[in-house]
């Protein structure tokens, strides 16, 4: 892009399987901008990347390929389209039902026993398998002379310490830059790796805590970067990016439920609740903080503009796309894909039958017929975004 273009951000936001979204939307951003001919450029249009969870994974990936956009995009696809949940967590009988069995042992016979017989159980799930495709996936040894070469500018990922209780932006910048600190969430310069990726992604009760240590001297133990994060685009910003695109993983355009013959006026499953529990710590702030943005932006726009000039303020260019579906529908129809004995974990049966129950599915199916459809959701919603895209990166339609 153009030197005098503005730094363009990126945020990905979190999810688990969700996160197949965004890969679809950066397949179709991609696509658009080879329409757009020699004039829009062959590098990366991102500047700074940031992500949340499994947004952390794909942004890290898209970071370390930053010399040629168009192939990252490709392999991150190819990575996401034959996906099976055994790449992510171990999905064998044994492994599962044995850690559910802890659990439901902790739940039943109370915490004095559960310490008599030392049942602790860390998670419902055990996600090492992750930790072996983050290192085909992720090349994080190419960042910092990505970085150096100017391919990118910044890489942000978050995470949410257990221990402290704030909120966590770790980042690694090409040119030095202040850490900054809010109430409750804090940043942290530092050399990403790929145990900032698992802390990132840890989804609470599901994946167990990341330990990393911090710059005091002390190791601290994460979960995923979604819980408690109050500002998820303020990353961005505080980087450099004047202009951000955000991919979003549900809420924001998709259609409200309505209550059809698989709505249930019963008391909720537990895979409802825990459904509805993942998608308030998934999806809530996101829209929060997009509509405090245009809210700045409107205020912003009443200001004259010398008085702004010299105030400091300005407002952000902000294109988002999110799904035009409800996910979770999407889920229920490939519930079945689930692993057996994760589909008995969350009540057999009963998961299949409950489109409210697909809540939970959504997060956890990681299996390629899944993740597909919603690559083809992701590229199909960015097509028909494809004026508000061209506008916001200048590229000639």
């Amino acid at each position: 892009m153009p030197e005098t273009s503005p730094a363009t951000g990126l945020l990905l936001t979190g999810g688990g399987a969700r996160a197949a979204y965004q890969v679809g939307v950066l397949e179709a951003i991609a696509e658009i901008r080879r329409a757009a001919g020699p004039a829009a450029g062959s590098g990366n249009p991102f500047d700074v990347i940031t992500g949340t969870s499994a947004g952390a994974i794909n942004a890290a990936a898209l970071a370390c390929g930053a010399d040629n956009f168009d192939r990252v995009v490709a392999h991150i696809a190819e990575v996401w389209s034959q996906f099976h949940a055994d790449q992510v967590y171990k999905a064998d009988s044994l492994s599962v039902i044995g850690s559910g069995a802890r659990w439901r042992m902790l739940l039943g016979l109370g915490r004095f026993a559960a310490n008599w017989m030392r049942v602790k159980p860390r998670s419902l799930l055990d996600n090492s398998p992750l930790a072996d495709l983050l290192q085909r996936m992720v090349p994080l040894d190419r960042l910092p002379q990505l970085m150096k070469d100017g391919h990118v500018q910044a890489l942000a990922v978050t995470a949410s310490s257990y221990s402290s209780g704030e909120h966590v932006t770790f980042f690694e910048a090409a040119v030095p830059m202040e850490p900054w600190v809010r109430s409750q969430r804090i940043s942290v310069r530092d050399r990403i790796s790929h145990q900032h990726l698992l802390a990132s992604s840890a989804i609470p009760f599901v994946f167990p805590a990341a330990a990393l240590p911090m710059l005091q001297g002390h190791t601290e133990y994460f979960g995923d970067g979604s819980m408690r994060q109050s500002a998820p685009i303020a990353a961005a910003i505080h980087l450099g990016a004047q202009r951000i695109v955000v991919i979003g993983a549900g809420r924001m355009h998709e259609p409200r439920e309505v209550p059809g013959p698989n709505t249930h006026s019963g008391y909720p499953t537990m895979a409802q609740i825990a459904g509805h529990a993942l998608s308030s710590i998934f999806l809530d702030a996101l829209a929060v903080d997009i509509e405090r943005l245009h809210r700045v932006n409107h205020t912003l726009s009443l200001i004259p503009e010398e008085a702004r000039a010299t105030s400091g303020l300005r407002p952000l260019d902000l294109l988002v796309i999110s799904p035009s579906e409800r996910l979770d529908v999407i889920a229920a129809r490939h519930v079945d894909a689930l692993p057996g004995a994760v589909r008995y974990l969350l009540g057999g049966s009963k998961v299949a039958a409950d489109v409210k129950g697909g809540a939970l599915a959504s997060y956890l199916l990681f299996e390629s017929g899944y993740t597909r459809e919603l690559m083809a959701l992701g590229r199909s919603d960015a097509m028909k975004q494809r004026d508000e895209v061209l506008r916001f990166f200048g590229w000639d339609a």
